[in-house]
């Protein structure tokens, strides 16, 4: 066998034409921490002059020497070529692409060996740059932030991080002791983009950029594309990369198949922190695979189609909710980690729920860890406070108009949905975003272009997302939560509105609470509160939402809303959820109607599960899953919502008795609600109904199994041919106190 001949590495301090520093000027703005292209000193450069070879040169202000380590294992010592600590080394008999490694030695006789970050070519692509500076990069998050991966052969992790303003941009750590000065990052190009591959790190890795702002200021910041994070007072970012297999192939097909206009949507809207917690483990919440089973076996009991999450997004003050986003790529640490979220989603999907994710675009805190005058300047929000500051949340509005910004937005809805599957999108405060005079007084805002209160670019926006979320996620839906007149919120894009599949129906939230909470001796004077949004229903699709807004702040629960003594707080409470289960548009509840908590909501305990063992309870919690299966099983109360033909009244003009009736109808079906909204039995009650022969009760508010009084109803029911209500048949009725009927005609 022939020995192998090792050739050996000829490394050199010098050499004749081989210069091993840089200019003064170039080691000056390195050694100031002014840098933006550290890439064009550092790392292994081609010698041009009569030497050959390469220089490597590598940068760290602490160290007393350091040495170039080949791959072979040879050490080649490295020479301080000025006083700031810059090293360099000439290897006459070697070429680039070079093998190499870095070791440091420090005066307390320790040392740091690493990879050279500046030996590898940029992970930020000319396109991405190009696409994102247009704001057309969909999948943004897939070059932006962190991300582990293996380069010429090496793992390590990418960063990628936009600072147009900065003079430096470094990525600091545990990894460098969190010392700016180590690990300067490189602009590319004119896009604003910052870029570095670091070799050696892996999952798990915290870190933040240090950005140095034109006017000289360290800022240090979290990464707006980091995908997971921990939790303050750090508050960093962490290196994460998903491990997760998916389960719920079958759900995705056929969601990307249904229209939810005619499909039944029915939401629970919960607060995974306070939905249900572990009193033997210190009260703590549960984590997102704990709560997955349990939460989904309840929504199954009372029949609901969708849950939906307020704010997941990571958020360091516990009292917002969530809404107070800083970390928009980030599921929050509280609960698990990213993959933990989605194993909720896909357990979810597999037991045939869905999930949306309340979302907030409209606005940011003014936290300084994160996007607030992210470089330095404005950057992600508006310079002008009349158009950058929110003065009712005390919180900063974004740059609508602002391309890249847009862009972030954009590729953050498309990134929940994508990655994490989930089925829909709640966006918060949309009409703080539409009106550029939202919560301003005279001189308090500046107009459009065109004089008017619009905000044009936030209109542009929520344009875009819907659209880019109909073309890229077959299925998912949007839903507004916007309170104004505008007009075409859920009208499609290409016709002129802005794309949402359904907003949340605030004015008739409003007026039917109002209606509710009074006492029903005086209702009798206000039926048109009740009456008047059918005026305007079908000018948009809705979701009629009793949220978590309307059980804080002093506004009392449900349960607390409601007049009377403790039964007629309990009729009126499956009163008030039959009329908003029967009538058209899809329904909302926040977490805990079942229960009727006396309290306001709170987000720092528990739901009131012990209340679960009150008769009183368990009537209503009964009543609910027969509703919720009623509802289910029923196409008329959801096949018609979008269609005119699909509500009519019967009665809505008996304001004296206070009571409705309506019928809806679908499918060649049709179903009769009768409400009586007052404690007052009313027998011999004469309806209108559409056709002849048998009817028998769906259901009944009154009965004892759910709590009611039992007042007698007829077993049977039968149309006369008697004329009312325009039809030319009617029935007789018994109306129990403070209950609704659900009525069908038997085949």
């Amino acid at each position: 066998m022939k020995r192998k001949t090792v050739r050996k590495s000829k490394a050199t301090g010098g050499g004749r034409g081989v210069v091993l520093g840089v200019s003064p000027e170039e080691s000056a703005r390195l050694r100031d921490g002014d840098h933006y292209e550290p890439h064009r000193i550092l790392g292994a450069h081609p010698v041009a002059g009569g030497g050959g070879g390469v220089v490597v040169r590598a940068y760290h202000p602490e160290a007393d020497s350091a040495e170039c380590v080949l791959a072979e294992g040879r050490t080649c010592p490295m020479t301080r070529v000025e006083a700031g600590g810059l090293f360099a080394v000439h290897l006459a008999d070697r070429d680039r692409p070079l093998d190499y490694r870095l070791r440091f030695h420090f005066a307390d006789g320790s040392t740091w060996e690493r990879g050279d970050p500046y030996r590898f070519l940029p992970t930020w692509g000319e396109l991405d740059g190009h696409l994102f500076n247009e704001g057309n990069h969909l999948k943004l998050w897939t070059c932006m932030g962190s991300h582990v991966r293996v380069v010429d052969g090496v793992a390590g992790v990418s960063f990628a991080v936009w600072a147009p303003n900065a003079r430096r941009v470094s990525v600091v750590g545990e990894f460098c002791q969190w010392d700016g000065r180590l690990l300067p990052m490189r602009a590319m190009g004119n896009s604003g983009v910052f870029e570095l591959f670091v070799p050696g790190l892996c999952v798990g890795q915290l870190y933040k950029y240090e950005i140095k702002a034109k006017d000289g200021a360290l800022r240090l910041k979290t990464d707006p594309f980091a995908q997971a994070m921990e939790g303050p007072p750090g508050n960093a970012s962490r290196v994460t990369e998903t491990e997760f297999t998916w389960g719920d192939g079958d759900w995705l097909v056929e969601r990307a198949e249904r229209d939810h206009t005619r499909s039944p949507v029915s939401i629970y809207e919960v607060h995974l922190g306070s939905w249900a917690r572990v009193p033997d483990e210190n009260n703590r919440p549960m984590n997102y695979r704990e709560i997955a089973p349990k939460l989904v076996a309840h929504v199954k009991r009372f029949g609901y189609t969708h849950v939906e999450l307020l704010p997941v997004m990571e958020h360091p003050f516990e009292d917002s909710w969530g809404y107070q986003v800083t970390g928009y790529f980030a599921p929050t640490h509280r609960w698990g980690s990213p993959d933990d979220f989605r194993f909720f989603v896909d357990y979810c999907h597999r037991q045939g729920i869905g999930v949306i994710l309340d979302w907030v675009p409209a606005h940011f805190p003014k936290d300084d860890f994160a996007l607030r005058r992210f470089d330095g300047t404005a950057l992600y929000e508006h310079e002008d406070p009349r158009m950058g500051e929110h003065p009712d949340w005390g919180t900063l509005i974004f740059n609508f108009g602002r391309k890249e910004v847009r862009n972030f937005l954009v590729a953050n809805a498309l990134y929940w949905l994508q990655e994490f599957h989930v089925d829909g999108l709640r966006v918060d405060a949309v009409a703080s975003m539409l009106y550029l005079d939202y919560s301003r007084k005279e001189g308090e805002w500046l107009p459009n272009e065109h004089g008017g209160n619009e905000n044009l670019d936030a209109k542009d926006f929520l344009c875009s997302v819907n659209h880019c979320i109909g073309r890229e996620c077959p299925g998912a839906m949007t839903i507004a939560e916007e309170s104004t007149s505008w007009g075409g919120v859920t009208k499609p894009v290409d016709e002129g509105g802005l794309g949402f599949t359904f907003k949340w129906n605030m004015g008739w939230m409003h007026d039917t609470l109002e209606y509710f909470s009074r006492e029903p001796v005086h209702r009798r004077f206000h039926q048109n509160a009740l009456t008047f949004s059918m005026l305007y229903e079908h000018t948009e699709r809705f979701v009629n939402a009793l949220s978590h807004d309307e059980v804080v702040h002093g506004k009392r629960s449900m349960l607390g809303k409601m007049p009377g003594d403790g039964w007629q707080k309990f009729a009126n409470l499956r009163l008030l959820y039959t009329y908003q289960y029967t009538r058209p548009g899809k329904q909302l509840s926040f977490m805990g109607a079942e229960l009727a908590p006396y309290a306001e909501w709170s987000n720092h305990a528990s739901l009131d599960w012990h209340l679960a063992d009150d008769p009183l309870r368990q009537g209503l919690a009964l009543y609910l899953e027969d509703l919720g299966r009623i509802y289910l099983e029923n196409a008329p109360l959801w096949r018609g919502d979008p269609d005119m033909q699909g509500f009519a009244w019967i009665e809505c003009s008996d304001s004296e008795n206070s009571v409705l009736a309506y019928r809806r109808d679908a499918d060649g079906r049709t179903i009769v609600v009768v409400l009586n909204m007052t404690p007052v039995p009313r027998a011999g009650y004469r309806i209108g109904v559409p056709c002849g022969g048998a009817y028998r009760y769906l259901l009944s508010g009154d009965h004892p199994a759910y709590g009611g009084s039992g007042h007698p109803l007829p077993e049977t029911l039968r149309a006369e041919a008697k004329p009312w209500h325009g039809f030319g048949q009617s029935l007789v009725l018994t109306l129990p106190p403070l209950a609704a009927l659900v009525l069908e005609p038997v085949e």
